[in-house]
């Protein structure tokens, strides 16, 4: 009989346990687990030696994983709120009632606001509340997304399941949104590192040169271009203070005008109209409003509050007012694709497979699969984002290193010339 990996989660202690068990199928090594009273989340099939794994007649061997807490080190609130939904599914899918593992989880926690919300959760089911209760009272951590998918989980008698997708939904979610902010933190690196290049040029090498062509040249003219890199040069050095304050009041303009909504309208508007990069933003957007509404679809949330909900979690001002169109008209008794396809926002290809999705009576599977395709999609975009910006970076910082060396040239040919 073949060798099973475990992991389950001891519903005395709470910890988590980590072995290996022999039995003939998964389901019988699950039983067997649950019947020495733990909670299975992960079990499959041995495919290294396990001489190394302790084995369930033998004592579990501790993970460190459950020394350090649920999460281990403490990770970023997303991550958190993933890690926590999917072990919660996989405990109710085991059989634990939902208030114990809770108080499983909760106790597995790194101290925090996190773990204070999921005991208070817990409490509320305690009095006689339901979780989507519970989790109304954390809106910073549990958005109207999450509460409605629960609340269409509790309603359909199917919670475990709906966490399920949701925490798939978290991981995607996670997945794209880094993708995108990897794209865009590139160039951004780049630029940092230019201006860093560009800036020792000139505080500390330029004035030098400006000396030497004073007591070289004796007083003659000097070519345009190098009086422009060496007056930029001067105004740094004697406006430093100005210089940076006009820097930084530009980033903070530029954030406080983002922040208003003509100003985000601009923002979002540019985002998308950018070459390459707006091509990105869009895709992503696509890939969000398809893989929001399908999931929400799919666990049961209607499709007025499904949509209301997508439109609330868009990330772009367009892409939400669109959205808000298209629950508009379905509201009025419209189908989902026609009106999707008369903002104009949307790419053609998405309305029509939504079209059929309609017709078959299958719209949520077909937009899980345009999420599919569109994910994809960033996927490529963001391949060919960075390899089209780095050699372009180059070209850039190339160009204004290669001005200034040409700046501080032109007059030492004119030096040589004199002295020969």
């Amino acid at each position: 009989m073949p060798n099973f990996i475990y992991t389950a989660i001891d519903g005395t202690s709470g910890r988590e346990d980590r072995g290996v068990m022999v039995g003939e199928t998964e389901a019988q090594v699950i039983a067997d687990l649950k019947s020495h009273g733990l909670f299975p989340t992960q079990v499959t099939v041995e495919k290294v030696k396990s001489e190394d794994i302790p084995s369930r007649k033998t004592k579990t061997k501790r993970s460190r994983k459950s020394r350090d807490g649920f999460l281990g080190f403490t990770p970023a609130m997303a991550k958190t709120k993933t890690l926590f939904t999917r072990q919660l599914a996989t405990l109710l899918r085991a059989g634990m009632p939902i208030l114990r593992g809770l108080e499983v989880l909760a106790r597995q926690q790194p101290e925090g606001k996190f773990k204070r919300a999921i005991e208070d959760v817990g409490e509320t089911i305690r009095t006689g509340g339901c979780l989507s209760d519970g989790l109304s009272r954390f809106p910073k951590f549990f958005e109207p997304l999450y509460l409605n998918m629960v609340k269409a989980g509790e309603a359909a008698g199917a919670l475990d399941v709906v966490l399920e997708r949701l925490a798939e939904f978290l991981e995607k979610s996670q997945k794209i949104r880094s993708k995108v902010k990897s794209a865009m933190m590139y160039p951004l690196i780049i630029m940092a590192v230019a201006a860093g290049v560009v800036g020792a040029l000139v505080v500390f090498v330029i004035p030098r040169f400006e000396s030497i062509f004073a007591n070289m040249l004796k007083g003659q003219s000097l070519p345009a271009l190098t009086q422009f890199v060496l007056g930029v040069s001067r105004f740094v050095q004697e406006q430093l203070g100005l210089s940076i304050a006009i820097v930084v009041a530009g980033v903070i303009g530029l954030k406080f005008l983002i922040g208003t909504k003509v100003g985000q309208r601009w923002w979002h508007r540019v985002l998308l109209l950018l070459p390459l990069l707006g091509d990105l933003v869009l895709k992503a957007a696509v890939a969000r409003f398809s893989r929001t509404l399908g999931t929400l679809l799919s666990s049961g949330v209607q499709i007025l509050e499904a949509l209301h909900i997508t439109r609330d979690t868009a990330g772009n001002v367009h892409v939400a007012e669109a959205i808000d169109s298209v629950r508009l008209r379905v509201k009025a008794g419209d189908g989902v694709a026609g009106p999707l396809d008369e903002t104009g926002v949307f790419p053609a290809m998405v309305a029509s497979m939504i079209e059929v999705g309609e017709e078959t009576g299958k719209l949520p599977d077909m937009l899980h699969r345009v999420a599919d395709t569109y994910e994809e999609e960033v996927d490529n975009a963001v391949a060919a984002l960075t390899s089209i910006l780095e050699p372009l970076m180059i070209v850039l910082m190339s160009v204004v290193v290669g001005t200034i060396v040409i700046a501080l040239f032109l007059p030492l040919v004119r030096i040589i010339q004199n002295l020969s």
